[in-house]
């Protein structure tokens, strides 16, 4: 029998990530986030219930970290972990149109969407978001805390480093690496490998220059 879901996080991805886990039967019991004071007393019909650290009232439930930002939702999670949450409380949640056929893995608490779509002998790390409609195919390796935008589509053995943005509709061609904590905006056609740290747009997507 599945134990009780408290979500943390009180912005968009919670009102999303909400009826995903009721089509599951596993209505959530309360969400915390530690702006809970900024937000109404419910949101999509669940009770906002406090800060984070009320987690310690939850020993019986398992978690869901839904916060939309891979930085801040890496932060977060490494924030329970250091309050002594057990990893293997943290849920995870995909819709039941997701395809995956050979199984590949898909790390703890990671939540995909409606239509996601991994071919074979991909690996998906922890915490990992992917919008409706993306597509993963074969070997690719995806970090922990990536989050996918809806319709980012990945080419045959690309690597996406921990904690790595990829806006909506971006495309990354097969064998490219995209490094940890690097953004690829929305549309995005990713040609060569991304750095760390970097931010490429465009088609073909090349570094955004920040001028100061």
């Amino acid at each position: 029998m599945n134990a009780p879901i408290v979500l943390i996080g009180g912005g968009r991805l919670v009102g999303e990530i909400i009826p995903l886990l009721r089509e599951a039967g596993r209505d959530p019991v309360g969400i915390l986030d530690d702006r809970y004071n900024e937000l109404p007393s419910s949101l999509g019909g669940v009770a906002v219930r406090g800060p984070m650290s009320a987690i310690d009232g939850f020993d019986d439930c398992d978690i869901v970290v839904a916060v939309g930002s891979s930085a801040s939702r890496s932060q977060v999670v490494r924030a329970l972990i250091s309050r002594g949450i057990d990893a293997s409380r943290f849920a995870t949640v995909i819709d039941p149109s997701v395809r995956n056929p050979a199984a590949c893995e898909i790390g703890a608490g990671s939540i995909f969407f409606g239509g996601v779509t991994i071919t074979a002998d991909a690996v998906v790390g922890r915490h990992v978001v992917a919008m409706p409609g993306v597509t993963i195919t074969h070997d690719c390796r995806i970090g922990d805390f990536v989050t996918f935008a809806s319709g980012v589509s990945l080419g045959g053995g690309v690597v996406v480093g921990a904690a790595a943005y990829l806006g909506m509709n971006a495309s990354v061609r097969q064998g490219v690496t995209v490094g940890s904590s690097a953004t690829v905006g929305m549309g995005a056609a990713v040609l060569t490998d991304v750095p760390a740290g970097e931010t490429w747009v465009g088609v073909p997507a090349k570094r955004l220059e920040v001028r100061s």
